[in-house]
């Protein structure tokens, strides 16, 4: 079964569920190829409009809830994430891509004002004051770092009753950001149970920064019924991980791998350089490894949590119908079937584990397609000028895609737009071979803004798009560099909007930024541009040198200006003269005692 597919079927078997409820949590488990599990967490709570304005919260977090209010802010997403989702391995990306961020932080939100000045004012407030919420430095979050883009987001809430021309979209990222447990615990604690009882218990730091690819979201936006009733505000609280399971469970007191003896190991012998002293191990791609949510995790589920519906089941686990899979618990729990998903139900007051012991395959996993393989990376070589190479690959043999391609670059790294190419390979011959539709540039200007790309391409069937262009490298002022310069500097991740239906007009103009289902998202992983550095140990030694030539020069100066210089006959008063007389007094006495007396032994 089709991981988006099932997400999609499954919201809509659980839409009732949800709406009937203020709270709901959900945890969906499926193994991935190469000893993968995908492990995705879903806290989603509500709260009246009405309630909301009286500032009268019941699940909704009362922190995030009054920064909202005072930036007026009508729709916000926020995401953490570190790593690579590899869809080579694992296919399409959960939940369509939509609570995916790029590595670091990424952040955009719709805000109320009535002129873009008062818009970036309350954006400035609203990244000061989350940054102090989620320990994160979403304060650097500045103008060079903020776009409005035009087409790549879409909004998810309903805004028909409020002023569109009103609502401003801003964009900023931080991809240097390092998401750790300092931005973990704050998210816990926006949950009702705050992590001590329900799935939140398996969210545990270790586990969590120590996954392959992991992605916290954060998503509030209006729901307003069709029905004409009162507006709801929900907030979506997500966190997506693909653990190794061989190296989670790997016991605590003995945290190094080590590998196997050698006879506990079968060796492909079909290789030509097998041989009693080389062994090549065979693919383990037909087995399913055994595992347990208390050995992947280090701990089972702390029961259910009070405040969670009862009438949706909490875990979800997609497996296919022939494995062996037990739930224990020290409490009868309730568990049902519907084809690869197995749905439980905590119990109340008591542990919750689930254990699947190793099986066979006679066939790999099922894995769906993603719409788009996209990859992106620099290319040149120097201090002075550089160039940047996307590559996007449409595998459908069948269908072209659409798709919004946008890159928020910083204002140090200067793209020349007159160079830039799309090319397409692989595609028949009568396509027609320009796949750009349109581009919207707006450039930046140093220390105030970054450069916006954002380009509409149609990628054809079983084809690839070449994106390339120059740019050129800006060089910063001394205060400007980093502690860790020669690093180099991170530029954010490219993001791929994939349209839900290819566009067949001819027109030139972006599309508009309306909700529109069946849209995908993906991200590139992020650069690190090299730029001109200076040796910053010529300032030192020059800052040493100056420094010891004005010591010595103005130490000489100072000498000259305040002493004074005369002569020993001109001192007036006794004392020099006594000093003279004490002086030759006492020399006279030593000459006298050593020079008289050696005459007088020698007579």
């Amino acid at each position: 079964m089709l991981l988006f597919s099932f997400v999609l079927s499954l919201t809509i078997l659980l839409t009732s569920w949800v709406e009937a409820s203020d709270y709901h949590e959900q945890l969906l488990l499926r193994p991935l190829p190469q000893s993968a599990l995908l492990a995705a967490f879903n806290f989603r709570s509500n709260t009246t409009a009405t309630a909301f304005e009286e500032q009268n919260f019941r699940y909704f977090p009362r922190s995030l809830g009054q920064i909202l209010q005072h930036t007026h802010t009508k729709e916000l997403h926020l995401r953490f994430a570190l790593g690579r989702w590899d869809a080579e391995a694992w296919g399409a990306r959960p939940r369509g891509g939509h609570r995916e961020g790029g590595t670091g932080v990424e952040l955009w939100a719709w805000i109320d004002a009535a002129t873009d000045e008062e818009a970036n004012a309350r954006w400035l407030t609203l990244t000061n004051a989350l940054s102090g919420l989620f320990c994160a430095s979403m304060n650097f979050i500045d103008s060079t770092k903020t776009i409005r883009p035009v087409s790549t987001f879409q909004q998810e809430g309903d805004h028909s009753r409020t002023s569109p021309e009103n609502l401003h979209l801003l964009h900023g990222a931080l991809p240097h950001e390092v998401v750790c447990t300092e931005n973990l615990t704050p998210f816990l604690k926006l949950l009702p149970c705050k992590g001590k009882a329900g799935i939140s218990s398996l969210l545990d730091g270790h586990k969590l920064f120590d996954a392959s690819w992991q992605t916290m979201a954060i998503d509030v936006r209006p729901v307003c019924p069709a029905d004409g009733s009162e507006c709801l505000l929900e907030i979506d609280q997500t966190v997506d991980m693909v653990l190794d399971i061989e190296r989670s469970m790997r016991p605590s007191h003995d945290p190094i791998p080590r590998p196997l003896p050698i006879e506990n190991i079968k060796c492909n012998t079909s290789k030509p350089y097998n041989g009693p002293d080389t062994c090549f191990p065979e693919d383990q791609t037909g087995v399913l490894p055994a595992w347990s949510l208390k050995e992947v995790y280090g701990r089972p589920i702390r029961g259910s949590c009070p405040l969670t519906d009862d009438s949706a089941p909490t875990v979800i686990l997609e497996v296919p119908e022939g494995r062996d899979v037990r739930g224990e618990s020290a409490e009868s729990f309730t568990q049902s079937r519907e084809g690869n998903l197995r749905l439980y139900q905590l119990p109340k007051n008591a542990d919750f584990d689930l254990t699947l012991r190793e099986q066979s395959l006679d066939s790999s996993l099922s894995l769906e397609q993603p719409p788009v393989y996209a990859s992106r990376t620099f290319t040149g070589q120097g201090q002075e000028r550089g160039g940047m190479l996307a590559v996007l690959t449409n595998p459908s043999p069948s269908t072209a895609v659409s798709v919004i391609y946008l890159e928020s670059l910083p204002w140090f790294m200067k793209p020349y737009l007159h160079t830039l190419q799309a090319s397409i390979s692989g595609s028949d011959p009568n396509v027609a071979m320009n796949p750009l539709d349109s581009v919207f540039y707006r450039p930046s200007i140093d220390r105030q803004r970054g450069t916006h790309l954002e380009l509409a391409l149609t990628i054809p069937a079983a084809s690839t798009v070449t994106l390339t262009y120059a740019f050129e490298k800006a060089i910063l002022r001394y205060t400007e560099y980093p502690p860790d310069a020669n690093r180099g500097f991170d530029v954010a991740p490219a993001i791929i909007r994939v349209l839900p239906f290819p566009s067949t007009s001819n027109s030139t103009s972006l599309p508009p930024q309306s909700y529109q289902e069946g849209s995908t998202y993906l991200r590139t992983t992020s650069l690190l541009l090299p730029l001109p550095t200076p040796d910053f140990s010529m300032p030192y030694n020059v800052i040493i040198l100056t420094s010891t030539v004005i010591a010595m020069g103005f130490g000489s100066v100072f000498n000259l200006l305040v002493r004074r210089f005369v002569g020993a006959d001109e001192v007036e008063g006794p004392g020099l003269a006594g000093l003279k007389a004490r002086v030759k007094g006492r020399i006279q006495a030593l000459l006298a005692r050593f020079g008289g007396g050696g005459e007088k032994k020698h007579q």
